[in-house]
């Protein structure tokens, strides 16, 4: 017979529960293959961007989803059930090369896009820097793990900090920009929380999303 606990005992527990369920949709929310998206949509709707038709938008948004989320998932669905991955979320170390390799070729395609199109430079760096973070952490996870939940949202950030700081917005976007900084910190915290990455880890996958894209924004 199962030993009931005590009322603080069970409100901490129920607590704990709670934090890592909201953990869990952050890290979701902001997967890496979705924050690419993320970036597009904030960019064609608050940077001088936002002139272009509607239309236009959102097939530019619709087609880096396809490139970026859907072609690397789709991939990554196929891994696992050949037995490539024993994991779909990565969370395995020795096993992120390869699905690593594939997202950072579709960020590629995705930047090859944008540039076909005369996308401003700023932009493209969004992807260019997408697949070079990528890289990094494929060589990083040889030896160590490195949060690339963390290194989308600091590209995220970088493109938001280059928005701002370079007067690309149509709007004042510092509100837009402290969002996305604190976004950056709810995705860091609830890889910690839920254990999937140390703080350093999480402070290392930040640092080369953010110096990956943003230095590219500015060649």
């Amino acid at each position: 017979m199962e030993t009931p606990q005590p009322p603080e005992t069970a409100i901490k527990k129920e607590r704990r529960d709670t934090a890592k369920t909201v953990a869990s949709v952050f890290s979701t929310i902001f997967s890496p293959l979705l924050v690419p998206t993320y970036g597009v949509m904030l960019a064609m709707w608050l940077s001088v961007l936002s002139f272009l038709p509607t239309g236009i938008r959102w097939t530019v948004v619709g087609i880096t989803f396809a490139t970026t989320c859907l072609l690397p998932m789709l991939a990554i669905i196929t891994m696992w059930r050949l037995g490539v991955v024993k994991d779909p979320q990565l969370n395995n170390r020795t096993e992120r090369t390869t699905p690593y390799v594939v997202t950072g070729l579709c960020y590629l395609g995705c930047g090859f896009f944008l540039t076909a199109h005369h996308a401003p430079s700023w932009l493209c760096a969004l992807m260019t820097g997408g697949a070079l973070a990528t890289m990094v952490c494929i060589i990083v996870n040889t030896r160590w793990k490195i949060s690339a939940h963390m290194a989308a949202m600091g590209g995220l950030v970088a493109l938001m900090f280059r928005i701002v700081s370079s007067n690309l917005g149509t709007t004042q976007l510092e509100w837009w920009l402290t969002a996305t900084v604190v976004a950056a910190g709810c995705v860091g915290s609830s890889r910690v929380l839920l254990e999937r990455h140390t703080l350093w880890q999480v402070i290392a996958g930040t640092a080369t999303g953010f110096v990956c894209v943003f230095f590219l924004s500015m060649i």
